[in-house]
């Protein structure tokens, strides 16, 4: 089950801004909160009455809690992989390890009595399946990945998937950051441009960076790393549906009731003897083989990678199979196009390609999840 969650830095906010920010986003549905104590410099007492404060409240509001961590920071705080006492009282439910022990005190550390989960860097080598074979506790083992606040510097697509690979195989709950893009948002450090994991999503749409994340099938819980997002971007990631993949069109005008019906009233299903040329949902053909889907003049002479096509009355025995291009094919006159997944998403229909097999939704242009999401000619697919 996937989770969202916000980050708060209280050390840079007031107590106000950070508990309205945390009604907002437990209303709508986040259940996580990541903060960090690397970059607080206050005594111990006040860290320890400060934190304890700020968790319990996170809790009344239905929140888990992970603190980042490094040995530096508990030695200022006067604990040890053996003695998590002092994380226990300001009530965390998770430490992040951003630096580690040693293998033996790494593996003392997940069998702590307090069951406080040991959240290790999923953006390294950490070693994990080391840990565990020789005795770290598996259910008290998680992964979050790192957050990157210099542009450039995110992980790029393929060592962010071969770390994935690993944490995957160990059957591990994995977390990464998306950023948001609200004014005047700040992280832990005062270097600033965003705080993504992968930096293909550094400038995009809070809502394009949750989908893909989601559509990669490799993260469980999706965090925003800077703080404070505007609500319109909480309420943006709350609408996504976190069971599917989904990813917009953009569609074209008048279409007939019948070319409405195949798009947004079917559980499309692409197919397991996949083409490289398009994902194909043939279901419809099934009940629409008696109706009419007139062609419709289209300008161009190939389709193109995202336009989303219907087979018309000029290829009858297809007729009503709904297909999403993955490379280029001449416009024969035998296919209708409806729309277009826009550029910021076709990273969402990369993902789309390797499962063809799944089955995808799509849905009318404005959603309502409590909340008015997406207005205009969009629909969805999942």
């Amino acid at each position: 089950m996937h989770k969202l969650g916000i980050s708060i830095y209280p050390e840079h906010s007031t107590w106000e801004k950070d508990v309205a920010y945390m009604e907002k986003a437990s209303r709508l549905g986040f259940s996580r909160i990541f903060t960090c104590l690397l970059s607080v410099t206050k005594p111990k007492e006040e860290i320890i009455e400060e934190f304890s404060r700020f968790v319990h409240k996170a809790h009344e509001l239905g929140f888990e809690v992970a603190a980042d961590t490094a040995p530096f920071v508990f030695e200022h705080l006067g604990a040890t992989p053996e003695d998590l006492s002092i994380f226990h009282e300001i009530g965390l439910d998770i430490i992040r390890l951003d630096g580690h022990f040693d293998d033996r005190l790494d593996v003392l550390i997940t069998r702590n009595p307090y069951g406080i989960k040991i959240e290790f860097n999923g953006s390294s080598d950490a070693n994990v399946a080391s840990l565990i074979k020789h005795g770290a506790d598996p259910n008290n083992v998680i992964i979050c990945h790192n957050f990157y606040p210099e542009p450039y510097s995110g992980l790029s697509y393929d060592v962010f998937a071969n770390f994935n690979a690993n944490w995957n195989q160990l059957g591990l709950h994995t977390a990464a950051f998306v950023s948001s893009h609200a004014k005047d948002t700040y992280g832990p450090w005062p270097v600033f441009a965003g705080l993504p994991t992968l930096e293909m999503h550094r400038n995009l749409p809070i809502s394009v960076q949750v989908r893909h994340l989601l559509a990669t099938e490799m993260i469980d819980d999706i965090l925003i790393g800077n703080a404070i997002a505007d609500e319109s971007e909480l309420e943006e990631m709350a609408a996504v549906d976190l069971t599917k993949t989904t990813v917009t069109i953009d569609l074209v005008d008048d279409l007939s009731n019948t070319e409405k019906e195949i798009i947004f009233d079917f559980a499309h299903t692409g197919r397991t003897d996949a083409s490289e040329y398009y994902i194909r949902s043939s279901w419809p053909r099934v009940k629409y083989k008696g109706c009419s889907i007139p062609p419709r003049a289209y300008e161009n002479d190939c389709f193109q990678r995202g336009d989303v096509v219907l087979v018309n009355d000029n290829l009858e025995h297809y007729r009503g199979e709904l297909e999403v291009i993955l490379k280029p094919i001449p416009n024969d006159g035998q296919r209708t196009f409806v729309g277009h997944i826009p550029k910021e998403e076709m990273i969402i229909l990369d993902e789309m390609e390797k499962h063809p097999d799944h089955v995808f939704w799509i849905y009318s242009g404005k959603i309502n999840y409590s909340l008015s999401f997406w207005q205009g000619p969009k629909a969805f697919f999942s």
